[in-house]
């Protein structure tokens, strides 16, 4: 079903303009903005979106997304302007599109840390969501690798971390932990190398038996990781072999671990 606030009296408000008829309750829907997080939104959950609501005035890339929203079964497609969007949406850029999906889905600690092939990636304290969601986005389209972040040091899973991660939030392996540190313990106890990456570490990543079950700890982007999440690592690595920089953006460096570990996978399988 297709609605407009231009024609459907009962989305406007008592002054006549479009109200907000977006759930209020966080826990009616989860709010993805942008075309293309809002296409894999659909993808990943199809009938199951509440619904999606589009800028009246149709790009003919709104007009695709439309399309496959109505083919995946999506019950109700809202036609609206784009100051209610932005109303919806606040501060994060929308594109012309919105949904309200299911809530995201966890997996548990002692799910990930029992998979045989294990690679992985733990955020200490990665703060920014634009971080964040590149990292996501990395971990799925690179390696298929689960994401460790702490329930209270990391950024909130909020519609521009959504937006940051292309939609891959809606395909990752998240694993929500209360403390990364205990989390890191816990992989060392089973016999799991936990590597953090440290500018400053002697050894490279690739000097690692990568083959092996594997954490790789990024931390914060202005200060590291905590003394405590380093103490319980098993070793510390490089990835710059190049003393002209000291560091490399906290997203760029996961996608660059996260590239080795899926070679070495392919090595092995090949």
């Amino acid at each position: 079903m297709i609605r407009s606030a231009d024609s459907d009296p009962s989305i406007r408000g008592e002054d006549g303009a479009a109200a907000n008829c977006a759930p209020s309750d966080p826990g009616e829907g989860r709010l993805v903005a942008g075309i293309q997080p809002v296409r894999e939104a659909i993808r990943a959950h199809g009938s199951k979106l509440s619904r999606v609501a589009l800028d009246g005035r149709r790009s003919p890339r709104l007009l695709a997304l439309e399309q496959f929203a109505r083919d995946q079964g999506v019950a109700e497609i809202l036609s609206v302007s784009g100051a209610q969007l932005d109303r919806w949406c606040r501060n994060t850029e929308h594109q012309g599109a919105l949904a309200w999906a299911p809530p995201l889905r966890f997996v548990e600690l002692n799910q990930v840390l029992g998979e045989p092939d294990l690679g992985a990636i733990a955020l200490d304290g990665i703060h920014d969501p634009q971080n964040f969601g590149a990292i996501v986005r990395s971990a799925v389209g690179v390696a298929d690798a689960p994401v460790l972040f702490g329930a209270h040091s990391a950024a909130p899973l909020s519609p521009a971390m959504f937006r940051a991660s292309a939609g891959a939030v809606e395909h990752a392996r998240l694993c929500r932990v209360g403390s990364i540190r205990d989390a890191i313990e816990q992989a060392a106890n089973r016999g799991i190398q936990a590597i953090g990456l440290d500018p400053g570490a002697e050894r490279h990543l690739q000097e690692f038996d990568l083959d092996a079950p594997t954490l790789v700890v990024i931390g914060n982007e202005h200060r590291g990781m905590q003394k405590s999440v380093r103490k319980s690592c098993t070793a510390l690595a490089r990835l710059v072999p190049s003393s002209r920089i000291e560091s490399l953006n906290a997203s760029v460096a996961a996608g660059i671990a996260l590239a080795f570990l899926q070679m070495k996978r392919i090595q092995r399988s090949s």
